[in-house]
């Protein structure tokens, strides 16, 4: 780490970091209490105690908060899986299910934000994220158990990987916009990786077969 990176923030550059944050908090909070669509600019600059041209001197428009959101929301994810994924020595089915379970609990901490910043992502006419970071992980771990012998060897890990990390953004938005929350995001979430691990063809015994 160069003597640059590492200089402490001056008076003056935390105090624009506050107003920042100041706007930033002011206004996640303003879309989970009224939506996205109903919240102005002159109601994000009133609640975070600031001129309405100030918001202007940190987001050129109120879409540049959602970036910022999907920005922060990927390197949390990533922890947060990260961590959940610290132990190397399980089989490919406990990391497949200690990795879904991290996602779960990740979006059900913040399920009413989550749901807000998803339409707004979709309405400002953004694909659903949820990033690459998530299919390559799930492939690595598809990876290693190929590797252990504990997944057939004809199988495309990034492609596993691929099918899981979109399974998981079509629940997350389906979720997401259930008003009745009717399946926890968690249980949802470990059938869907049932089915990938299991299938759904009942094959019969090979002796049956030849009869």
């Amino acid at each position: 780490m160069t003597a640059e990176t590492s200089r402490p923030m001056g008076r003056r550059e935390r105090s624009k970091q506050r107003v920042r944050d100041a706007i930033y908090t002011s206004a996640l909070d303003l879309f989970t209490e009224q939506g996205y669509d109903r919240t102005t600019i002159d109601q994000i600059a009133e609640r975070a105690d600031i001129a309405r041209g100030t918001f202007f001197n940190y987001f050129q428009r109120k879409e540049d908060l959602i970036t910022v959101w999907a920005e922060a929301r990927k390197k949390r994810l990533k922890d947060f899986m990260g961590e959940a994924m610290e132990s190397r020595n399980d089989d490919v089915t406990v990391h497949l299910e200690r990795c879904v379970a991290a996602l779960a609990e990740f979006n059900e901490e913040e399920r009413e934000l989550t749901a807000t910043m998803l339409q707004a992502w979709v309405k400002a006419g953004r694909p659903l994220m949820e990033e690459e970071h998530a299919g390559e992980l799930f492939a690595a771990i598809v990876e290693e158990g190929r590797k252990r012998g504990e997944v057939a060897n004809g199988i495309d890990p990034l492609r596993v990987g691929n099918i899981l990390r979109d399974s998981y953004l079509g629940l997350l938005y389906r979720w997401s916009q259930s008003p009745d929350q009717r399946a926890p995001l968690h249980l949802e979430l470990r059938e869907i990786l049932r089915i990938i691990l299991t299938g759904i063809r009942v094959y019969e015994p090979s002796a049956r077969r030849g009869e």
